[in-house]
């Protein structure tokens, strides 16, 4: 794809890797500064009636994040991306473009935050849902007559179950339904969901575009104009936007999005083939291995396998003490930065998920979750080791 927006390359075609340092040259500050500006103004001045800069108040467009907005457009695919103040924000202003009696399809192992949402939010507001295995079940007996999308992530969270996007994306372009695809896990560095055939992309920015876990943010990207239309009035009317200071946090984090992502996958495979070989043990789920479902799924339609993996150990006990006792990894709720991170999702991600759906998707008390970083993988693997012997 050429570099679209580059002031100095426009016959060139990059690498993702490129198109992380040099989208967008063109909306470079007019002093030249490589890193761009921080515009942090509530308002912008007109020079007379009708002489517009084209930004008017924050809320509704700002430089600095009209510059991220590009960026994360541009390596989605899209043609536009819209920057939130959360990953959930995102999620919410999506079902705004919903009305009372709309019925969506989603997968039944979400994010417990977007599961919240539905089951509190979206329902309280008329709408309907049905919950099934995308990974596994054809959507095509839950489709009715009053339904409008069907939503996924894939890889999922926590239990890593992989959907085949393309398979799935001719059923919804038949029937005419939307097709939202939640990308966090894997981020467009390795997977782009629009040129499979989705409709609407969500990211939260506070994850791996972001990358340092300093700053929280969320993204909505789209490859039609009127959806767009429809999603930039619902956003600048209720007022979700991404701060300028935030924006650019996560304008730095992209820079070494490659980078980041390419050494906490290698040290994520690395630590899921260490991990299967602990007795205590019982299951590591991580699409890189070939045993996995969907192993030959991700390398069709993605680039690589992320930096996420859930493990599952031989009581809750066992469960606890990694807890208690990790030293060099973070006991957390997030991920996608630099550091490893571990999760437990029954008390924490998945923590108001109902009991009966948590038991359906297998997250038990048994099940941890680690997002993987960028520490030498040796002294990853010694943390294990000191925890598992000391038991």
């Amino acid at each position: 794809m050429d570099c679209n927006g580059c002031n100095r390359c426009t016959d060139v075609k990059c690498s993702i890797e490129t198109k992380c340092q040099q989208l967008d040259r063109s909306l470079m500050d007019k002093w030249g500064a490589i890193s761009f500006p921080i515009y942090q103004t509530a308002t912008f001045a007109h020079e007379g009636l009708g002489q517009s800069t084209g930004y008017d108040y924050t809320r509704m467009q700002n430089p600095t994040r009209k510059q991220l907005e590009s960026i994360v457009a541009y390596l989605e695919n899209g043609i536009d991306a819209i920057a939130f103040s959360s990953g959930m924000a995102a999620v919410a202003t999506i079902m705004e473009l919903f009305k009372p009696g709309d019925h969506f399809i989603i997968d039944e192992d979400l994010y417990g935050g977007s599961i919240r949402l539905f089951n509190e939010i979206s329902t309280k507001n008329g709408l309907t849902y049905t919950a099934i295995n995308l990974s596994k079940e054809d959507i095509t007996p839950y489709i009715k007559e009053n339904t409008k999308a069907v939503y996924l992530e894939t890889p999922t969270n926590p239990m890593m179950n992989v959907t085949d996007i393309k398979k799935l994306s001719k059923i919804t372009a038949e029937k005419k339904l939307l097709l939202i695809v939640d990308n966090t896990f894997l981020s467009p560095y390795f997977q782009n969901p629009l040129d499979l055939g989705a409709d609407i992309v969500i990211h939260s920015g506070t994850k791996f575009l972001g990358g340092h876990h300093d700053t929280i943010g969320g993204f909505v990207v789209v490859k039609d104009e009127k959806l767009d239309e429809r999603l930039r009035f619902i956003y600048k009317t209720t007022g979700a936007g991404l701060s300028p200071f935030d924006s650019w946090l996560i304008l730095r984090g992209i820079r070494t999005l490659a980078v980041r992502l390419d050494r906490a996958q290698q040290n994520a495979l690395e630590l899921a083939k260490f991990l299967k070989l602990k007795k205590r043990v019982t299951k590591v789920i991580y699409p890189g291995l070939p045993d996995h479902p969907g192993y030959e799924i991700m390398k069709e339609q993605a680039r690589g396998f992320g930096a996420m993996l859930t493990f599952e150990v031989d009581s809750a006990e066992t469960a606890k003490y990694i807890l208690d006792n990790v030293q060099l990894i973070y006991f957390a709720e997030s991920l996608g930065g630099t550091e490893t991170l571990i999760t437990y999702p029954i008390t924490q991600t998945h923590a108001d998920v109902p009991k009966d759906l948590l038991e359906k998707n297998g997250i038990n008390d048994r099940v941890l979750r680690l997002s993987v970083g960028i520490e030498g993988i040796a002294d990853l693997k010694a943390e294990f080791n000191r925890i598992f012997e000391s038991l």
